[in-house]
């Protein structure tokens, strides 16, 4: 019995309660490192303070920024060409950006909706006012958020809700597996139907 040599414990029988005690200590330790490092409920207030509408000190309602809305999205992947700009970014350096990646003329994005995208990343703290002007920068939340969303984009719902809009035959693997679960949903519910 290897276990008792590397705890130090005699491997006779009456060593057993010791043997049980070394074994709920390991095992408690081992739980203790596997446990959920991030707790789910930190996620959800993640998500919520980008994505839900926010209400102002003043009782102004701020929208939110919606996952999937492209400008949102552009919105972010903006944040993340800003982030390394010692000198922060203006409204005037956004707009052009914001207008390639949503692919339209800049003129047709006005200084003044600007000035509302920036106002609603501020208050859901995607970014902060540098004191004393006019120029903002990316905070560290704001850098985070931006390159998880626009991966989360651009890699998982784009790609694969494309994958599930395909014809019902494709034979790609996300498809495949959405229709080998539909059928069991059908078939447990048919079961059912039939149990009652």
């Amino acid at each position: 019995m290897q276990v008792s040599v590397d705890f130090g414990i005699g491997k006779r029988l009456h060593n057993l309660p010791a043997l049980r005690a070394a074994g709920f200590t390991a095992t408690r330790r081992l739980l203790d490192v596997q446990e959920l490092s991030c707790d789910p409920a930190d996620g959800q207030a993640a998500i919520r303070q980008t994505c839900d509408p926010l209400i102002t000190e003043t009782g102004t309602r701020v929208a939110g920024l919606r996952l999937g809305d492209p400008r949102v999205h552009a919105l972010l992947a903006a944040l993340c060409v800003f982030r390394l700009l010692p000198r922060g970014f203006a409204n005037r350096d956004l707009r052009p950006i914001l207008a390639q990646l949503l692919g339209m003329p800049a003129e047709t994005i006005t200084p003044g909706k600007m000035t509302y995208d920036l106002r609603r990343l501020r208050q859901h703290g995607l970014i902060e006012r540098i004191p004393h002007t006019f120029r903002y920068q990316v905070t560290g939340t704001g850098i985070a958020h931006a390159l998880f969303l626009t991966r989360l984009h651009d890699r998982f719902l784009r790609t694969g809700l494309a994958a599930l809009a395909g014809p019902a035959d494709s034979d790609r693997p996300l498809a495949a597996a959405t229709r080998a679960y539909t059928r069991a949903i059908d078939d447990l519910a048919r079961q059912a139907g039939l149990a009652a």
